[in-house]
């Protein structure tokens, strides 16, 4: 009996050991999540399209978008419309998604709009049962912003901005916790900072061309006042304009937009690295909700009955993800598997079932 005892406790301890190991595998200890709302994969990987780049009807004044994006060689394209993706994260991280490879990202939920994209890529699962409109309801599912929150060592440092006003419904606010500010939410609290004040006072003066959301520098400017003065280790950034732009026909507000998303995003970066709570302790991993057609007419919508609107993309760079850049092996990845994805960066087991794997190619 005391054999059985010494081995059943040596069996305990080799278990415990081997699961501290995989825990600090990793040096991730933060989580940067962000998403561009309806960025297609061909202006990822090519910039802007040769179809819509100069149509006079897609864009204000012919010719004006010429110089700052186009290029006859696509790689030169990508690098006028995303700087920082291509001058940094594919020397330092991974971008997924460029379908000429065989590197396909798609959609696991087949509806293709925004409200199942988020509830794909934060709860790592479609419902295409239950997911079925944009409205305004609490999503039924858990995202992993909440498994999260309801851990000890995470509780009250996982907060969420978007431009869009249905967020606080898709992260299911009211039984998550979490605070997220969106659409026309403004900072609240009695040791607001300077920027928060003045992002306030800006967003009422300012309320842009669409009633359910902002502009995304509002989005941007809460964000990085989170960052500097409440240190979250675990944050959701969704950016909203692409999208709405594209669903306009402005193919040069699109772009200009999306160059300018490029942007915050290399402010957010540069500021991870540069604090010692984040400074390669951090991994950013970047997406989008759904793709979008790809005729002169079709560009501008997306939905379950426009041909190609579940190709997606994705991106990573971070202290445990390998430089390979852009992925041109071939495969098959889903945003389903972000959720699980991040939770191995954190050394956690994703608590539901039903998320897809992990993706394996990101984790070193």
């Amino acid at each position: 009996m005391k054999n059985i005892k010494q081995g059943l406790l040596l069996f305990v301890v080799l278990i415990l050991q081997t699961g501290l190991t995989q825990a600090q595998e990793y040096k991730t200890e933060n989580v940067i999540l962000i998403t561009l709302d309806g960025m297609r994969w061909q202006e990822v990987f090519t910039g802007a399209d040769s179809l819509l780049v100069d149509d006079t009807g897609m864009i204000e004044s012919p010719g004006s978008l010429l110089a700052e994006f186009w290029d006859v060689n696509p790689l030169v394209r990508r690098e006028k419309l995303f700087p920082f993706f291509w001058n940094i994260l594919a020397k330092e991280g991974q971008i997924y998604g460029n379908r000429a490879y065989g590197n396909f990202v798609n959609n696991q939920n087949t509806m293709w709009f925004s409200y199942p994209g988020y509830n794909e890529f934060l709860s790592g699962f479609s419902d295409d049962s239950r997911i079925t409109s944009n409205d305004k309801t609490d999503n039924p599912n858990k995202t992993m912003l909440e498994y999260l929150n309801q851990m000890p060592e995470y509780q009250r440092k996982v907060m969420a901005f978007g431009s869009w006003d249905v967020f606080p419904y898709i992260i299911n606010e009211s039984r998550s916790g979490i605070p997220v500010n969106a659409g026309f939410d403004v900072a609240e609290g009695d040791d607001l900072s300077p920027q928060e004040l003045l992002t306030n006072k800006m967003q009422k003066e300012i309320r842009g061309p669409w009633g359910g959301v902002r502009l995304d520098v509002f989005t941007q400017n809460y964000a990085m006042a989170a960052l500097k003065n409440k240190k979250p280790k675990v944050l959701y950034i969704a950016y909203g304009e692409t999208d709405d732009w594209a669903h306009e026909n402005h193919y040069d507000q699109y772009l200009w937009s999306a160059k300018q998303t490029d942007a915050y995003i290399k402010e957010i970066w540069d500021f991870v690295q540069s604090d010692p709570q984040y400074k390669d302790k951090t991994t950013l991993i970047i997406g989008t909700d759904h793709g979008r057609g790809t005729s002169k007419t079709s560009w501008r919508s997306h939905g379950s009955s426009v041909r190609n609107a579940g190709e997606i993309w994705l991106a990573v760079i971070g202290p445990d993800t390998p430089a390979l850049g852009e992925m041109k092996t071939s495969g098959q990845w889903q945003s389903a598997m972000v959720a699980r994805t991040v939770f191995k960066f954190l050394g956690l087991e994703y608590p539901d079932e039903k998320a897809a794997p992990a993706i394996q190619e990101m984790l070193k």
